[in-house]
């Protein structure tokens, strides 16, 4: 039975360098791959963008999560913020089939969209599917609050029949206010917080000072974690990856 999974997160930024000066979504692409994840939560995803077909030579002429993807993941995508010029929004990567998937509108108001993507996934040899919720949770306080009672909301069943739950993103939660509810509610566990005792610093990439990027794990043991840091990765993003080991307990 396979017991062990690496999962990783990142907040892409549409591709784009600090200031959206470079398109990097091929340097990202590389990079994604040293992580060596069998699952990649990925947030700001262009879906389409006309604007920077037109800017970047380097663009990728099909979506950002299918290029990221290539061969070496199933990919899975949800548009969020719809624009004249194209939409962006979540997307998970995987190694292993998904069984099913739905992006859920938990938008706080209509000038910040906002979705949870969650897609059910079968592990070969696990008895039970593996649910992953990929979020980008707001930039205001109430409507995180809002968001994360949905997301307890939809998971307090699954949780309640033991189910093995993934929630990872960029949370937006400054205050660390997210780990209370889901620990609470869902019996979750922050895999930074299970290693090392804290959440790690993920924003700005540059010189990170914000907690902002984390991953939940239920049904879990967390055999390891860390924050990619450097050089390298602070040009890709304006966030840096949190990547987990975990194994199935």
């Amino acid at each position: 039975m396979e017991r062990e999974l690496r999962v990783a997160t990142l907040n892409i930024h549409k591709g784009l360098s600090h200031f959206n000066r470079r398109m990097v979504i091929h340097e990202l692409r590389e990079g994604l791959r040293t992580l060596d994840a069998d699952i990649v939560f990925l947030q700001e995803v262009q879906g389409l963008s006309d604007r920077h077909k037109r800017r970047f030579a380097v663009c990728p002429p099909e979506g950002q999560h299918e290029f990221l993807a290539g061969e070496d993941w199933q990919h899975v995508y949800a548009r969020n913020a719809v624009y004249t010029h194209g939409h962006h929004g979540n997307a998970i990567l995987s190694r292993f089939p998904f069984v099913s998937f739905e992006n859920h509108d938990v938008s706080d108001h209509r000038f910040e969209r906002r979705g949870l993507l969650h897609c059910v996934l079968a592990v070969p040899g696990w008895r039970r599917n593996l649910h992953c919720v990929c979020v980008h949770l707001s930039l205001h306080e109430r409507g995180r609050s809002r968001q994360l009672e949905a997301i307890s909301g939809r998971l307090k069943e699954l949780a309640s029949r033991e189910l093995p739950i993934i929630v990872a993103g960029d949370f937006n939660d400054w205050r660390h206010r997210a780990s209370a509810i889901l620990e609470r509610q869902l019996g979750m566990t922050e895999v930074s917080v299970a290693h090392s005792g804290r959440a790690a610093r993920t924003y700005p990439s540059i010189l990170p000072l914000l907690r902002l990027d984390r991953i939940y794990v239920r049904g879990f043991e967390v055999a390891g974690s860390r924050v990619h840091a450097g050089r390298h990765w602070s040009m890709l993003s304006d966030h840096l990856p949190v990547s987990a080991e975990l194994r199935r307990s």
